[in-house]
């Protein structure tokens, strides 16, 4: 906590690594709510002295000298300037002081005055009331009027066509939340405060709770942001289900409530449009919301439920609260993504941001900012773009047009790069020259003759017009087996889009070699899930990067819509860069964040930070020092040197003594034992290899075997069995002493799961799980660091990269078994490389200080014994 507010106050970049059991969370939350609460402090005495200073200086008029200095400036021009400034700022520190007395005061008030809270609540429910008798009446009204049906199916396709796009300029063109009166008064100055990240919304859920139990619990003004996925709470739109889906229906609501007010004020005269308006987003409700936010420390869930019962949109009152809020937690995407972070109304200038879980910040910065597009999404993009263009082509305005035209000519030739043609069925074009070729984005653009296009533009139209939006609910109307539209000659050009659609499902199936049969609802559905262009225009976006900061992979498989086009960010510094520039402080947290450099070298040296700025702190276990064994195995029983390489893994003889090694420490060690294999391919190898062997029938005599399943909707019920097993076996006795759990490193048990206490009580490690040297991004990757970077240590940056991605793999697996301060568990490295100076050093620093380097099997095995025998002993 010390080492936390000392880099806090100096404005440092932090890289803190505190390991998991060891009160991380918490740590963090008190270090900086203190360091906060005391900046806060020292501002307001900062601010007292200043006013008295103001009020008891005299006015400008007074303070004038009567000589001129030597420049032939007269003094008393100087002392007036100096002076108005001072003034100026004493009363821009007075506004603040009313405004901040004013907000402490109304949320004092709802603290206290029980009644005031449900007032609004009462008022809405009237309302509401009143609403339902209204609309009752209008359909007694309406009953015999016998509107005509064609008419109102004209009247609610309006919906679906794009409204007049009306300039690229970006000055002219504002957003639809600023252009309402109502939320300019909620808008307030923003407060100093501490952004903390974290990688899932449990895993924030988690830190609010944390919040809540500690000291600063009552007193902290906390916001949880989360996704409209998370936080919508109008059921007509979460029924969409994909988040982008959700996205764009709450913006379409948003602008059509801007419309409304519009066409009001200009006496109606627009056309007469469908419009829905969420009945969630109101000024007074969020209003509500807002304060009530701030008022007591809530998670997600909690927020969700109080704005359904106020009947207030969660997404938007607590974006409204946060220039008051003074800790708000969200995840790490939304802090990340510039126009994200931009949209939610974030702003980073010298304030604090804490990003915990950390490990794999490198990689999720790659992730938001790459993107990936499959042939037969491009060609299915195309022909709905076509057929909707073809549709409402007499309806739509020059500009839509022309912006139209330009996507399907953007589509046309990104097919063409592929080797395909956009009017044939992907599936069943076949590509001549297969493999994987790439190119700078320049190279790219120059050879898909897209260069003379302005992507810049074509990305803020989609943006701005909905037009992936428009386009779904076009190809939910007409795409789908249930819709019942009236066939006439306009409704045929479409009729033929939901054939299409399943020609590429089956074309690609077909080519994946799996069995033809008959779409069900499901497959529809799932054809239905999104539009494609939502995808594609992730993959535009990304082409708007800076030629050196990134690749566009073009993947060419056996057909067109089995091929891809993929853009990989290589610079991640370039989106991270702006956040260290604009904070006071950043604090990269974690559990097992070695090894560093990645961090210090790859993201914050090439993000222009001052090496002096950068402070890294690593704290010990809270676990006595007996509590872990790690031992660096470098044989097997028969003496067999144990080195997993890509060449002498598949030997029987190293399957062979890896089960040798798994069945002697199963007959010493109880309760659960996990092993990490390096990929699901070798897992399964070896497992089939013990099975043949007749070694699969031995384990499975101590322990009951378990393998990590591939889907991640199995996993829980695995884990489930696995803890099952563990406990009826402790209860029972006899010969079974437990379970052995099969994993894989970067799978699903390998992060984020805790294997505590007996459900893990040895992690053994198989082999050195290096990245496939193969792969075009790595290749890619490394060419680029070696180029960039400068060589550490006499190591080549490539060389650095692959040992530091294997290391982070392998501290992240074997970390998984101690999880809090009474817990106990040995860790077994299987190859002898771990051993290795520049490889040990890279392994945690409260484990490597008790690893064991064992040559021999047999004195490993003697350890291990007295080791669990001690600690059962001791129970």
């Amino acid at each position: 906590m010390e080492a936390l507010y000392a880099a806090l106050e100096a404005g440092r970049v932090g890289i803190f690594e505190s390991p998991t059991g060891t009160g991380k969370s918490l740590s963090l939350i008190c270090g900086a709510l203190a360091w906060l609460r005391d900046w806060e402090e020292k501002r307001r005495q900062e601010e007292e002295q200043l006013l008295a200073l103001g009020q008891d200086a005299p006015s400008p008029q007074q303070a004038r000298p009567g000589s001129a200095d030597t420049a032939g400036q007269p003094d008393w021009v100087t002392a007036f300037v100096q002076r108005k400034e001072e003034r100026d700022k004493v009363d821009r520190l007075k506004e603040e002081q009313i405004r901040r007395k004013k907000r402490e005061e109304r949320l004092e008030k709802i603290r206290q005055n029980v009644q005031l809270k449900y007032a609004a609540k009462r008022k809405r429910c009237e309302e509401d009331e009143a609403k339902r008798l209204l609309q009752l009446s209008k359909e007694a009204l309406s009953q015999g009027a016998g509107e005509d049906a064609l008419d109102q199916l004209d009247h609610n396709e309006e919906e679906l066509i794009l409204a007049e796009y009306e300039s690229d300029d970006e000055k002219k063109v504002v957003s639809g939340l600023e252009e309402d009166d109502d939320d300019d008064d909620l808008e307030e100055e923003h407060v100093t405060k501490i952004y903390y990240c974290s990688r899932t919304h449990s895993q924030l859920s988690q830190f609010v709770r944390e919040v809540q139990k500690s000291p600063f619990g009552k007193d902290t003004r906390l916001v949880s942001l989360g996704s409209r996925q998370n936080l919508c709470v109008n059921e007509e739109v979460r029924r969409l289900g994909a988040l982008q889906l959700i996205n764009d229906r709450c913006m379409e609501m948003q602008k059509n409530k801007h419309e409304k007010k519009s066409s009001e004020e200009n006496g109606g005269k627009k056309r007469r449009v469908s419009h829905t308006v969420c009945p969630f987003y109101s000024f007074e409700q969020m209003q509500f919301l807002r304060d009530e936010v701030l008022v007591e420390v809530k998670d997600i869930e909690q927020l969700v439920s109080l704005g359904r019962e106020a009947k207030a949109c969660p997404y938007y009152g607590s974006r409204f609260a946060i220039p008051a809020a003074q800790l708000v937690v969200l995840p790490y995407q939304m802090l990340l993504h510039e126009p994200t972070r931009n949209a939610a109304g974030i702003k980073l200038k010298d304030q604090v941001v804490i990003i915990d879980e950390a490990h794999n910040l490198i990689d999720t910065i790659t992730c938001i900012h790459s993107a990936e597009v499959s042939g037969s999404q491009l060609c299915c993009a195309h022909s709905q773009l076509s057929q909707y263009m073809e549709r409402y082509r007499k309806r739509l305005k020059a500009k839509n047009l022309m912006y139209i035209k330009q996507i399907l000519y953007l589509l046309e030739q990104f097919v063409a790069m592929l080797g395909g043609n956009v009017n044939q069925n992907p599936g069943c074009q076949a590509v001549s020259q297969t493999g994987t070729v790439l190119k700078s984005i320049n190279d790219f653009l120059f050879q898909s003759q897209i260069d003379n296009i302005n992507l810049f533009k074509v990305q803020r139209y989609c943006e701005k017009s909905l037009i992936s939006r428009k386009l779904f609910g076009f190809v939910e109307r007409y795409g789908g087996p249930a819709s019942a539209v009236k066939t006439n000659k306009e409704n045929q050009k479409v009729a033929g889009l939901q054939d299409f659609l399943l020609t590429l499902q089956q074309g690609s199936d077909k080519e994946a070699g799996t069995p033809q049969s008959p779409p069900t609802e499901a497959e529809h559905e799932q054809l239905r899930a999104a539009s494609p262009l939502m995808q594609i225009e992730g993959f535009l976006s990304a082409l708007t990067n800076a030629n050196q900061d990134g690749r566009v992979i073009l993947n060419k498989q056996g057909t067109v819509a089995q091929s891809s086009l993929k853009f990989l960010l290589l610079n991640p510094a370039v989106h991270f860069a702006k956040v260290v520039e604009e904070c006071r402080a950043v604090i990269i947290a974690g559990g097992t964040m070695q090894p560093v450099a990645d961090f210090r070298e790859q993201l914050l040296c090439c993000a222009g930070v001052d090496p002096a700025r950068i402070v890294e702190f690593s704290c010990g276990h809270v676990i006595p020092p007996e509590n872990i064994l790690p031992i660096i195995l470098c044989s097997g029983p028969s003496n067999q040197q144990l080195e997993f390489t890509y060449q002498t893994r598949d030997l029987p003889q190293m399957m062979d003594e890896t089960g040798r090694i798994l069945c002697n420490l199963c007959n010493v060690i109880p309760g659960g034992v996990v092993c990490f294999f390096p990929s699901y391919e070798y897992e399964k190898q070896v497992y089939g290899h013990w099975e043949r062997t007749g070694l699969l029938s031995r384990l499975a005599a101590r322990k009951k075997i378990f393998q990590e399943p591939k889907k991640a909707n199995q996993v829980e019920q695995v884990l489930v069995e696995y803890a099952k097993c563990i406990k009826r076996c402790s209860q029972t006795g006899g010969q079974m002493t437990g379970a052995l759990l099969l994993s894989v490193v970067g799978g699903k048990m390998s992060e984020g799961i805790n294997f505590s206490d007996d459900l893990g009580r040895c992690v053994i490690m198989v082999g050195m799980p290096y990245p496939n040297i193969k792969s075009p991004e790595l290749q890619e990757k490394m060419t680029w660091l070696d180029k960039t970077m400068p060589r550490a240590g006499g190591q080549a940056p490539s060389r650095v990269l692959i040992e530091n991605l294997c290391m982070k793999a392998v501290n992240q697996s074997i970390g998984r078994a101690i999880r809090h301060q009474k817990d106990f568990a040995s860790i077994v490295l299987l190859d002898h490389r771990y051993a290795r100076p520049a490889i040990f050093n890279k392994l945690p620093q409260w484990i490597r200080e008790r690893t064991q380097v064992k040559p021999a099997f047999g004195s490993a095995f003697a350890e291990l014994r007295k080791f669990h025998r001690g600690k059962l002993d001791a129970l």
